[in-house]
């Protein structure tokens, strides 16, 4: 692919602002989270061969639905359509599953691990992840550490970041006042 290929665009959302950039057939092939200087999420962005454009209405959709789920409303980003055909398998498959967690549920590391049939490999699973290059629309946030702890977040702000993504989806225990 050449940088004609793919776009990217930048929009704001309740949690700041944030990016995504498509290929020629409207799939979403990488999210950029919120970052402390917007240049960061364009240079990030511009890593997947994307050249800043308007986008189409099929991505323009998807910009709108990651807005409307970090402002708090129930949108389901289970539809969008991704492109990770190249990404290693074993990515492939734990992104499937982490596809399938519903909006206001999460697993553990080792559920997705014992899900995709590889029950000891709860760190590997971290480890892919951390290498997704679609946050949200695959959401990693909704995996947490083992007894439900926030765990590891590879985007900027971290697991603070992570919370805030899971207090808008409402999962109970995130952004809830808390009497201890």
């Amino acid at each position: 692919m050449t940088r004609r290929d793919r776009g990217f665009a930048l929009f704001d959302t309740a949690l700041g602002t944030c990016g995504l950039a498509w290929d020629l057939e409207d799939r979403i092939v990488a999210v950029a989270l919120p970052e402390p200087d917007a240049r960061d999420v364009v240079d990030y962005l511009r890593g997947f061969d994307a050249t800043e454009q308007s986008p189409p209405e099929a991505v323009d959709e998807v910009i709108e639905s990651i807005d409307r789920l970090f402002a708090g409303e129930d949108v389901d980003l289970s539809a969008i359509v991704v492109d990770i055909a190249d990404l290693p398998e074993f990515d492939q498959r734990v992104y499937a599953v982490t596809r399938s967690i519903q909006r206001g549920r999460t697993l553990t590391y080792g559920q997705v691990a014992a899900r995709i049939g590889q029950p000891l490999a709860a760190q590997a699973v971290g480890r892919s992840l951390g290498r997704n290059p679609i946050p949200v629309v695959i959401p990693c946030h909704r995996v947490l550490g083992a007894g439900t702890e926030v765990g590891g977040f590879s985007a900027p702000g971290g697991a603070a970041t992570k919370g805030r993504i899971l207090a808008a989806e409402s999962v109970p225990g995130f952004g809830e006042p808390t009497l201890f």
